[in-house]
């Protein structure tokens, strides 16, 4: 396939060549590459041109296999690998404008090389009517291992860069161990694939990647198992992959596509760094794992914070906060009140229990109605609710005080509530919650509602009164 030279926009004398969407963020410039081609992510690099903001030719070709030698009539030549994960590769400037022929043109999936050509390049500073058109051409084609990017010409006027391995490394230790992002596709189950280093295959041991690690296990003298640790971590492969010596050279096998050029860029790194120092990336992921740490610590202790406010002050002991929000409805009216029942005997706080349903009955003017009378009698002396008192929820309870022609009809104004609330619908559920299980949730449920039965004006007396000691 060849698109034939097409024009594409070039911004600050830069044009992207992307193989997938663009999710994150990738690498900056000038870190690994040469004056032609610069290594972004492993689906993108970037291409520079000699025309700042403007116009260049551009021509992409997709190959079934390797081109031949580099022709001669090509000022600039080099050469990089890409991860297509679902055989897609578009050109866009830097500023995201492409055309039709450079968008989503079809390459085979997996690693896709790719060997950029340019020739006429003259600032247009300095440029004339009468020079030639800037033109770049791509080639691609599949490949089954990254050797990593390539200077195969060098323009008469090329600019030195310093390939920055460490920076590149730690960069591309921190890609291989991100977890995908929640809008961002998966990739496809491709064969896995290999990455190709000159340098010399390293002693078994433990590398250190923040949380996780890389256990390099031997086999035999020329051979290393490279596996993920911890393996019940969600590590970034949970597969094992080797690492060969052959001859000058190590090649890593059985990676994934999306780990392959960014683990070229840490082999890089580890090939060339003192091997009593520290990997490139570890200081930024302990700088990581300290700022999360304070990170947790400060909500940690936020939460805290706002849980004490919620509870009147101090955070609650495990009893109360299994009480619920009835407890910390309490513990904001009085929360020392809260803490006296909280250390009662289970005996005792069903004994303050009833007494309050008691005084929220009076103060509703319930308590002389027979059948509550009776019920309390009944509760005093140590007995239990009848059914219609606790089958779904008292609904024959409250039927009974609504249709009750004897039951009063006052309004009170809760602490916190409307001035206007029904007495003794506010009262009543104070009897239903002898009904709970837990002596604790009885007594805080039932000294809460009395509280809000004697209103706003009444209720700090009534919390004096508990008899909580």
């Amino acid at each position: 396939m060849d698109t034939g030279f097409v024009r594409q926009f070039v911004d600050y004398c830069q044009y992207q060549v992307r193989s997938a969407p663009y999710w994150r963020t990738g690498m900056h410039i000038y870190l690994v590459g040469d004056e032609l081609l610069h290594v972004g992510s492993p689906t993108e690099c970037t291409g520079f041109a000699a025309t700042h903001t403007g116009w260049i030719q551009m021509r992409v070709i997709v190959l079934d296999g390797p081109p031949g030698s580099a022709v001669d009539d090509w000022e600039a030549i080099s050469e990089t690998t890409l991860w297509s994960p679902h055989g897609r590769l578009s050109v866009h400037s830097m500023m995201g404008s492409t055309t039709d022929e450079l968008s989503e043109i079809a390459v085979p999936a997996g690693l896709i090389r790719v060997r950029a050509h340019a020739r006429n390049r003259v600032h247009e500073s300095v440029r004339t009517d009468t020079d030639r058109p800037e033109q770049h051409e791509l080639l691609v084609w599949p490949v089954t291992e990254d050797v990593g990017p390539r200077t195969l010409r060098a323009s008469p006027t090329r600019r030195e860069w310093e390939i920055k391995t460490d920076r590149a490394a730690e960069y591309a230790m921190l890609d291989v161990i991100r977890p995908y992002d929640k809008h961002e596709e998966l990739d496809p189950d491709l064969p896995r694939v290999s990455v190709r280093r000159r340098g010399e295959l390293p002693p078994p041991g433990r590398l250190p990647v923040g949380a996780f690690a890389v256990e390099l296990i031997r086999i035999d003298d020329d051979t290393l198992e490279w596996r993920w640790l911890p393996e019940d971590g969600f590590p970034p492969d949970d597969r094992p992959s080797i690492v060969r010596r052959e001859g000058a050279e190590i090649c890593h096998q059985g990676l994934t596509g999306r780990h392959a050029i960014m683990l070229g860029l840490v082999w890089d790194h580890l090939l060339s760094k003192d091997p009593d120092a520290p990997p490139a990336w570890e200081s930024v992921l302990h700088a990581r794992a300290a700022e999360q740490r304070e990170q947790d610590e400060r909500r940690r202790r936020q939460a805290a914070e706002r849980e004490a406010r919620d509870w009147g002050g101090t955070p609650p002991t495990d009893t109360l906060r299994a009480a619920g929000g009835d407890a910390r409805s309490l513990a904001r009216m009085d929360r020392p009140l809260l803490d006296r029942l909280d250390a009662l005997p289970p005996a005792r706080q069903r004994e303050v229990a009833v007494w309050a349903a008691r005084r929220a009955m009076r103060v509703a003017g319930l308590e002389h109605l027979d059948w509550i009378a009776d019920l309390l009698a009944t509760v005093e002396a140590g007995g239990a609710l009848p059914a219609e008192f606790t089958d779904e929820y008292g609904r024959i309870a409250w039927e009974r005080l609504r249709t009750d022609p004897a039951v009063p009809n006052t309004v009170v104004a809760p602490p916190g509530g409307p001035d206007d609330f029904h007495q003794q619908s506010l009262a009543f559920p104070a009897l239903l919650a002898l009904a709970a299980e837990n002596p604790l949730l009885a007594a805080v449920d039932a000294v809460r509602i009395a509280a809000l039965a004697h209103g706003k004006d009444g209720y700090r007396a009534l919390l004096a009164e508990v008899p909580a000691d």
